[in-house]
């Protein structure tokens, strides 16, 4: 089977090897343990490699270089115009090569392949749309685009599209799935420390303003001022950085909020483990994977009330949905660490939530997604 994906995620060729964004890559090498040539449409950067990103493990890899699009820019938007028949081409011929396709959404190169798919009917395909599903949020146009295509029975055939949450009057193309972190073997019975020393809170993901980092340290900062030890560990880089950077030295917040930037898996891992409490006041999310993998090890998630959260918190059983007011959010945290029989409660309950999806589970489900064929 030649497996075809079609990705905007940026890719680094080094070695004859092909890196890319570590969570991504992992997933995508228990798909191609089925296939026996793989295909990658994708753009490239020249840019170092970094401690998040990894390889493909695949024998037998062919790359298709495209150029970037994007319209944040005139400049940007001409060069667009002129590359769009390029990549759609790119595209086409590659999907007609293809056994199986598979898209990743949502991204300009994801709505591009959504449009060019619709050529090729008969073709066996596969969607993994990351971000927000919910049809009342939100979303930039191409992205509600993406979402009107891939839901079309006409338009869009012989698919199944993954999507995070399960949501009403879907059509038959989409199939509510999950991602995972750890594997069945990893899974323990964690204990958290008590709050006696400090209370470690945890974030990790994009340094940008749409993950709110800075409403994260905010939280922190306002929760030590109330007479509590804390210490917030940030996990990420991005174009952020300077500013809460500056925030931290302003406030005097040096001693509590540490900048870890970006680390690989074993040292998140073992952050995890240690933290009380994962936060991530985001904008928007598919299934956030960092609350997802606090949560496996016991950190009651702080989590806004986006896309499937609310679901993966069991409404709040599992965790605190933000409020996004400071003042509330603080006092909630509050109460629940000077109620530690409800923290390890809610700890728990994350837990044997999480540790549902794992790994193992995942490569299963992608099997039988294949076996279809």
């Amino acid at each position: 089977m030649n497996f075809l994906i079609v990705t905007h995620v940026l890719h680094s060729i080094e070695q004859k090897q092909y890196y890319a964004y570590a969570p991504y890559v992992r997933e995508m090498n228990i798909w191609l343990k089925y296939a026996d040539k793989c295909t990658i449409v994708a753009p490239v950067t020249d840019k170092e490699l970094t401690a998040i990103d990894i390889a493909y493990k695949h024998p037998a890899i062919v790359f298709q270089k495209v150029p970037l699009i994007g319209l944040t820019s005139l400049k940007n938007s001409l060069k667009t115009i002129i590359r769009i028949p390029l990549v759609m081409y790119a595209i086409a011929k590659a999907m007609h090569q293809a056994d199986h396709i598979h898209l990743r959404c949502p991204g300009n190169i994801g709505l591009l392949a959504c449009l060019v798919q619709i050529f090729f009917p008969l073709k066996i395909k596969t969607a993994k749309y990351a971000g927000n599903w919910d049809s009342k949020s939100k979303q930039p146009w191409s992205y509600r685009l993406q979402k009107w295509i891939l839901n079309n029975t006409f338009l869009t055939q012989n698919i199944q599209v993954l999507v995070y949450g399960d949501w009403e009057k879907q059509s038959k193309n989409i199939k509510a799935f999950f991602t995972a972190t750890y594997k069945e073997e990893e899974k323990e019975v964690v204990t958290k420390a008590d709050f006696k020393s400090v209370i470690e809170f945890i974030f990790v993901g994009s340094v940008v303003a749409g993950k709110k980092p800075m409403y994260a340290i905010q939280l922190v900062e306002q929760f030590i001022k109330e007479g509590k030890k804390a210490v917030l560990n940030i996990y990420g880089d991005g174009i952020e950085k300077a500013v809460l950077e500056k925030y931290i030295k302003e406030n005097q917040l040096v001693n509590h909020i540490v900048l870890h930037g970006n680390q690989n898996h074993e040292v998140l891992k073992k952050a995890y483990q240690k933290s009380h409490f994962v936060v991530l006041a985001s904008k928007s999310e598919g299934w956030p994977k960092a609350v997802a993998e606090g949560m496996f090890w016991g950190c009651v998630p702080l989590a806004t009330s986006v896309s499937c959260v609310p679901d993966m918190l069991d409404n709040g059983n599992r965790g605190i949905l933000l409020a996004m007011n400071l003042d509330k959010d603080t006092a909630a945290i509050i109460e629940l660490v000077n109620d530690s029989i409800e923290f390890k409660k809610k700890s728990l309950a994350a837990s044997n939530w999480s540790q549902n999806y794992t790994l193992d589970r995942f490569e299963n489900e992608i099997q039988k997604l294949l076996q279809c064929e």
